[in-house]
Parts: structure tokens; sequence; C-alpha cells
């Protein structure tokens, strides 16, 4: 421990230089991935606001278990079948996958599209399936 608090001392520019590039790449990842909401606050869009459950995970996947109501449209086909989703242009939006990093961008390319409220389920099916909540074969 004294070592690194010496080596500090002795870099505090090489130190503050790292640090910053730490904040940077954390704040780029995080507003490029676009607003996560957890799955406490996800069951709360869904029951309050009729929100969208739009799962972006190949079918494999989807098949092994997916969110009740869910409506399925793999990342891969986002692009082509947009137009599927107008009429969900001003409702809330969560975008699910696995583990919740793909579902960044797939809200990205959503807002980009004119899509108003859009977020991304923090975890994905993951976390959501960890909390014991339903999931639907």
């Amino acid at each position: 421990m004294e070592q690194v608090i010496e080596f500090i001392g002795n870099h505090v520019l090489l130190v503050s230089a790292w640090l910053l590039t730490l904040v940077m790449l954390l704040w780029n990842e995080n507003r490029k991935a676009g607003k996560a909401v957890t799955p406490a606050i996800a069951t709360q869009l869904i029951n309050k606001e009729s929100a969208l459950i739009l799962d972006i995970r190949p079918k494999k996947e989807w098949e092994t278990g997916h969110i009740t109501g869910a409506r399925h449209l793999p990342i891969a086909e986002l692009d082509r079948r947009m137009d599927e989703l107008n009429k969900f242009k001003e409702k809330p939006i969560i975008v699910v996958c696995n583990l919740g990093q793909t579902a960044g961008s797939a809200s990205k390319k959503l807002l980009a599209g004119g899509f108003t409220n859009v977020v991304r389920l923090s975890g994905g099916m993951t976390e959501w399936k960890a909390q014991s909540l339903p999931v639907v074969k």
C-alpha cells in the first residue's frame, strides 16, 4: 500500500491522466448505451404505462424464455423491421437483451429512428431471471 501511495505521489500527472481517461470512458459508454432501468422500474413501466418490451435476443435464446408480453425482434433484423414498431413511437419501449449490453446499441438506433421513450433493461434477461420475475417459454 505504501508503494501505491508513493507511486501516486511521484507520478501525479500520469495518475491524473489515467483517472480522466477512465471517467471519460465510463461517461461515453453510459451515454451511448442509453438510459437503463432496473427490473423493478421496468415492471412499473409495464404495469402503469403499458410499456412495450422489445426482446432483441436471437431466436434460440428467445425460445429459452422471455418476459410475458414481450415482442421478439432480433438485433440483426432491427434496421430492416423497425417500421413494425411505428405505432409504439410515443409509448415507453424497454429493450431487453441477455446481459444488458447489446440493448444499448438497439436503444440508440430506436432513438435515432424517432422513438421518444426508449430505455434498456439493466442486466438484461439474466438479471430478470435472477430476481425470479415471471418468464414465459
